[in-house]
């Protein structure tokens, strides 16, 4: 057998064997194998994030550590350690978080146990209470990027759900609840364009119910998306924290007039699920699909070689490395001899580089080559001498168009709801639906039972209160209006 038949017949095992749209579960599962950025793994519930998979994990922080910096955050690190002395301090906290926690038993001389970092609000208090101790210590913020464990994952959904991922948590202490207020809310606003701008992900902002909002904040913030299966996901949270865990931590200081004073705190954060809801939405059934500014690498060329012509069409897709490179493009030549080009068509298609050029012989004569979107697979005949504008026209475009095709997926599949029956019916054809709702935990719950696991997605920000409206499910006066939705 030649060196180009075997990659054929490895093909078969190598390309996406489901559909999307009927087997989203399998399907994501083998675009993110396939595409090879992650895999699982040989510890229960944990994941690997191989290299193609962490460059996206980087261009995120690339994008938000300048973000940060604008409102003066600062990064640090905190130990992955907490005591669970620490923990118990904030009551609300300590038991939302109890089934999440995985524990190190005492050895030694140590008496008590410790939690790896389900989430740092009470290992870095702790520290904060040392570190404020007078008005002008204030405003505190901090960031730290790190791994986080959650040990009541059993099953891993890669990137979606693990015991252990990684994410962004920032911190911060102010004088005053405006000052809180504000920029919780602004994180949140610079979190929904993060996901818009970078990630082609259009989101909704919205504020939590009562009973789905941070153990131990006075206020829950968040973004929230329609996943093209009809589920929400949470793509990142911002508390307003109240005074609870300065209380609890004994963060005081003394105020411009010289009194013992108590600060408000926020925090707020991201985490690589980031991923798993960029691939979810954008990729098909060829493979990943990655918006063009997060992509590893953003075009690769494919030189179509005869053995009277090589030397000249490498030398030509070497200059178009070379132009493209120098113009800030991410881009590479697949010289291997031992793959066919329809070969590589298909691999790069699978693991998503967004542009494809291709040039050969005939090209070369006519000074042309071939261009090809990831998203649309449509050829374009473009003249050498153009290929430069091209190319970051069609970079542009494609991210723009992968936003508008999420973003009109997310409002063609929103109803509203105002009575049970239509409620059902909107959830039942993988809609997420706004509803008139008496704000209730019990009523929730009672909805979340009967619907074997809807719930709350988040109070819209930009919601009037409504006045004169009745509850969809209990008829009583409305308080809110609400999305429900299954979600991830």
């Amino acid at each position: 057998m030649s060196t180009k038949e075997q990659p054929k017949n490895e093909q078969k095992d190598k390309g996406i064997t489901v559909k999307k749209e009927e087997n989203m579960p399998e399907w994501y599962e083998q675009v993110l194998l396939k595409s090879e950025l992650a895999e699982h793994a040989p510890i229960k519930g944990c994941m690997i994030i191989r290299p193609g998979g962490y460059a996206v994990w980087q261009a995120i922080q690339d994008y938000f550590n300048p973000v940060m910096a604008k409102y003066g955050v600062k990064n640090a690190y905190f130990p992955m350690f907490i005591p669970e002395s620490f923990f118990e301090r904030e009551a609300t906290h300590a038991k939302g978080f109890k089934a999440e926690v995985a524990w190190i038993e005492p050895k030694g001389e140590d008496k008590q146990r410790y939690a790896i970092r389900p989430t740092s609000e009470t290992i870095m208090y702790d520290t904060f209470s040392h570190w404020v101790r007078s008005w002008r210590d204030l405003p505190l913020r901090i960031n730290q990027w790190c791994n986080i464990c959650r040990w009541e994952v059993q099953d891993c959904k890669l990137f979606l759900r693990s015991r252990e991922f990684l994410w962004q948590e920032g911190h911060c202490v102010y004088e005053t609840e405006v000052e809180c207020e504000t920029e919780a809310k602004a994180m949140l606003i610079e979190y929904q364009k993060l996901c818009r701008d970078l990630l082609a992900i259009p989101v909704i902002t919205g504020q939590k119910t009562e009973k789905e909002k941070f153990a131990g904040a006075k206020r829950t913030y968040t973004i929230e998306t329609l996943m093209p299966d009809g589920k929400a996901l949470q793509c990142g949270t911002s508390h307003n924290l109240g005074q609870g865990f300065a209380k609890a931590f004994k963060i005081n200081y003394k105020g411009r007039d010289m009194a013992e004073q108590l600060p408000w705190q926020s925090s707020w954060g991201i985490s690589t699920r980031l991923i798993g809801a960029t691939v979810m939405m954008h990729s098909d059934n060829k493979g990943l699909v990655l918006p063009p500014k997060i992509a590893q690498q953003q075009v690769v060329v494919v030189p179509i070689l005869f053995d009277d012509s090589k030397e000249k069409v490498l030398h030509a897709a070497e200059k178009i490395i070379h132009d493209l490179t120098k113009e800030g493009v991410r881009a590479f030549v697949d010289e291997r001899t031992e793959y066919s080009p329809g070969w590589k068509f298909n691999e790069w298609e699978l693991k998503g580089v967004p542009i494809r050029i291709e040039i050969g012989p005939r090209d070369l004569e006519k000074k042309t080559c071939v261009l090809v979107r990831r998203d649309t697979v449509k050829k374009e005949i473009v003249e050498l001498s153009d290929l430069k504008k091209e190319v970051e026209k069609q970079l542009e475009a494609m991210q723009h168009d992968l936003f508008k095709k999420a973003e009109k997926h997310m409002y063609d599949n929103t109803s509203h709801a105002t009575n049970w029956h239509e409620f059902t019916e909107a959830i039942k054809h993988k809609k997420w639906v706004k509803v008139y709702f008496h704000e209730d935990e019990k009523l929730e719950l009672e909805i979340k039972e009967k619907t074997s696991g809807v719930t709350s997605r988040c109070i819209p920000l930009d919601s009037p209160i409504p006045k004169g409206k009745k509850c969809f499910y209990s008829g009583k006066d409305a308080t809110v209006e609400v999305i429900f939705a299954r979600n991830y």
